[in-house]
């Protein structure tokens, strides 16, 4: 089932309006459907900061965008290795100390189908430690300044989370034992989705200014798929992104620059590509499957996220909006 208030085009860019005087932090903004996003954001007037791992691509991308866009638009870079929780930190308080305000943080990097088991960092299984806790301890830091300016986090999840096992592997969370490519990485997305509807469930709980919206790119010709995958997944995805059910990197965009901007959306709903199997079609509002929203198994993530980031997240009130200006 899918709901459609944008028509049968459904959403696209066209619906946006002026975005001066908005400020929006991408994760994975230098290449992909995040690229793309923020080269709409900056479009329509928005500053974008980049938060990358990669100085070098980034300096790129960013030379791509004045090139495109002019040389006034306002993007910037903040370095960020979410497989670090050290990294994530420094680059909150990078954040803190130039951003004043903050009107969407758009999680949108990710690591796939990590073909031999990894480990972060801090010891966590690769995909559930760059995807999951380096956003969760991320979104953590900047709360308070997402909070004081109204503003907004943007989930980016997968359709995978419908797969494997559909619950949290609380006993095996770096997969130990039976790794598998493809289910440790639905495991991270579909943690990173219950977050989302968690982080909802604490802000209507405190009151707290926030709004908090989970979406799908669709199947998207994207770089997630990197040199740490297996060559047969190499090969598949190959031949996968010749297919016409494939869409662009832009259109991929949409679901998360939709999220970030539209107004009066549904935060309890999940928004993704309608068409075909999911992958292309008009952007809109889609079924979301019940584990999804399992809230006992959400509450003991949280405090299992909380432990592994050696950081306590206690959602609270927005505070006047001129905290958010005492850092800058």
């Amino acid at each position: 089932m899918s709901t459609q208030p944008f028509g049968k085009r459904g959403w696209t860019p066209a619906r946006l309006g002026s975005l001066s005087g908005k400020t929006y932090l991408i994760t994975g903004a230098n290449a992909g459907a995040g690229f793309e996003a923020t080269k709409m954001l900056l479009g329509k007037g928005a500053s974008v900061v980049m938060l990358n791992r990669d100085a070098e691509k980034s300096a790129r991308a960013i030379g791509e965008l004045h090139a495109e866009l002019g040389p006034g638009v306002d993007v910037t870079f903040v370095e960020l290795d979410l497989a670090r929780l050290d990294a994530v930190r420094a680059a909150a308080e990078a954040i803190l100390q130039r951003v004043p305000t903050v009107d969407a943080l758009i999680c949108n990097a990710a690591i796939a189908q990590v073909a031999a088991r990894q480990l972060a960092a801090d010891g966590f299984e690769s995909q559930m430690g760059t995807n999951h806790y380096g956003h969760f301890l991320l979104i953590n830091l900047l709360f308070d300044r997402i909070a004081a300016s109204r503003g907004r986090v943007v989930i980016v999840g997968s359709e995978l989370y419908k797969s494997g096992l559909r619950t949290i592997k609380f006993d095996d969370l770096d997969w130990e034992r039976d790794y598998d490519a493809n289910a440790a990485y639905a495991h991270s997305k579909l943690a990173q989705m219950m977050t989302g509807y968690e982080l909802q469930r604490r802000i209507a709980a405190a009151g707290a200014e926030v709004k908090v919206y989970v979406c799908h790119p669709g199947a998207t010709r994207t770089s997630l798929v990197r040199d740490h995958v297996s060559p047969f997944t190499r090969w598949t995805m190959k031949l996968v992104m010749l297919s016409p059910l494939v869409q662009s990197a832009e259109r991929g965009a949409y679901p998360e620059v939709m999220c970030a901007t539209e107004e009066a959306l549904d935060q309890r709903a999940y928004y993704r590509p309608t068409g075909r199997m999911n992958w292309v079609g008009p952007v809109g509002a889609c079924e979301l499957e019940p584990h999804a929203l399992d809230e006992s198994v959400a509450a003991r993530l949280w405090a299992v996220s909380e432990e592994a980031t050696r950081e306590p997240f206690e959602v609270a009130a927005a505070q006047p909006a001129s905290r958010a200006s005492t850092q800058s």
